[in-house]
């Protein structure tokens, strides 16, 4: 199969249209506009880019926050299998993590924690949050 160049006019629009619509709703705008991708593709394109496939940073997987805080998934499941992350059940296998819950965590970090937390990239979890820097 033969992959096609991203042009800097669709990146500028990915990006424009990053955190306000979903991958299929950029798909359709990038059509109107005479470019062709796929939603898994725009999809893809967001997470080398940096964003969040969804349209509203308020929910996170698991997986996302740790790609975000460079940790290991396995590190941000630890923290809510123990307790200290809340999150709402999306499946069997994956975890849905609201930004408020994220922001009650590393606002009030357990104590032993407190450390490791400070530690991470302030940027990306300002970024989680929602907050500009």
């Amino acid at each position: 199969m033969k992959t096609i160049k991203w042009t800097e006019e669709e990146l500028t629009i990915v990006e424009a249209k990053a955190e306000l619509y979903t991958p299929k709703q950029i798909a359709s705008i990038l059509k109107r506009r005479g470019y062709f991708r796929t939603p898994l593709a725009i999809s893809t394109k967001l997470w080398h880019l940096g964003y969040s496939t969804r349209p509203f940073l308020d929910n996170y997987s698991a997986a996302e926050i740790a790609r975000i805080l460079c940790v290991h998934r396995t590190t941000v499941s630890g923290w809510v299998r123990r307790g200290w992350l809340s999150t709402g059940r999306h499946s069997v296998r994956y975890y849905q993590i609201r930004k408020w819950h994220l922001k009650r965590f590393f606002d009030n970090p357990p104590q032993h924690l407190k450390k490791r937390i400070a530690s991470l990239d302030k940027e990306a979890v300002n970024y989680l949050l929602g907050r500009r820097a």
